[in-house]
């Protein structure tokens, strides 16, 4: 089993499949109030960079009811980025802590305090990738549809975003045929592609795109970091929203997933949202219980 949970493609399809059996089981746990103290007396020191909402909320609650205690750390906590090395938190985190959850800019940032910490290290998001959001992703599906192989999924507008670089390989790690619908000059990342192949399709023909789907995803148009762009992306998406004109092309029993915050009006309409957002909450559930997964594995 991988030590560290850095980005998706560092997986087996085994690895991916033990995660979400992992998830399901303690989501069970919980509902069942069955007591799963499988961290106690460990600690996680989570490092935040960028802001976060669902991702502290979800992984310090997590911990707490695998019975460790979360340690959070922002920007103005630490001192990477103002005069010590990564590799150097990195050693004296090994010293006082059991695991590493970071979210921050760089994916070489979450790579070095894995090399340099000998820590279990967990992406809560870089600018490459997402993957316990894919992972969260995956885990709703497999609930909705009961199975993951041969489903098509299709995510629907800017290609190249974290999400999108992470969903990709989910889907590749889990036998679904993917499609990703966006316009010229926001596929997804060279990397993610060079890995993928030929088992991922890109369409800048949002209706082909679509078409057949079982699940379609969207996300915010311009993150954090991109507001300076803000009016440039939203012209240049615009044909890429996801609405119910365009959900009559999927599959009769599509379902919309949104990883959150979601911009009605923009990458999807209100009425959409409505329609879907039992999914997506369950979606932004099973953070929780996904991330619980990956704690236990990889910590414990």
């Amino acid at each position: 089993m991988a030590k560290s949970l850095l980005k998706l493609s560092d997986l087996s399809k085994a690895e991916v499949r033990a995660f979400l059996n992992k998830a399901d089981q303690l989501k069970f746990e919980q509902k069942n109030g069955i007591k799963h103290k499988i961290l106690e007396g460990k600690t996680l020191a989570m490092i935040f960079s960028k802001a976060s909402t669902r991702t502290r909320v979800s992984f310090e609650v997590g911990m707490y009811q695998l019975g460790g205690h979360a340690l959070f750390l922002s920007a103005n906590d630490l001192q990477i980025g103002r005069g010590e090395p990564v590799e150097d938190t990195a050693r004296v985190m090994f010293r006082y802590v059991d695991g590493i959850m970071i979210r921050t800019f760089k994916q070489q940032e979450v790579e070095d305090l894995a090399e340099f910490s000998g820590l279990p290290v967990i992406n809560g998001l870089t600018d490459y990738a997402h993957p316990c959001q894919a992972l969260a992703d995956l885990m709703t599906i497999r609930e909705q549809f009961a199975y993951l192989e041969g489903l098509n999924a299709c995510f629907m507008g800017d290609g190249g975003n974290n999400t999108c670089n992470s969903f990709i390989v989910g889907c590749v790690l889990s036998d679904m045929n993917i499609t990703v619908g966006c316009p010229k000059g926001y596929e997804p990342h060279p990397d993610v592609l060079k890995w993928a192949g030929d088992k991922v399709k890109i369409s800048h023909d949002p209706k082909e795109a679509v078409k057949n789907a079982d699940v379609v995803y969207t996300d915010v148009w311009a993150s954090m970091g991109q507001e300076d762009q803000r009016k440039i992306r939203l012209e240049a998406l615009k044909d890429y929203q996801v609405n119910m004109d365009l959900l009559k092309l999927a599959s009769p029993d599509v379902i919309v997933q949104h990883c959150l915050p979601a911009h009605r009006g923009e990458e999807l309409t209100a009425e959409v949202f409505d329609k879907h957002a039992k999914v997506i909450f369950d979606e932004a559930e099973n953070r929780l219980h996904i991330q619980k997964a990956i704690m236990a594995i990889l910590m414990g």
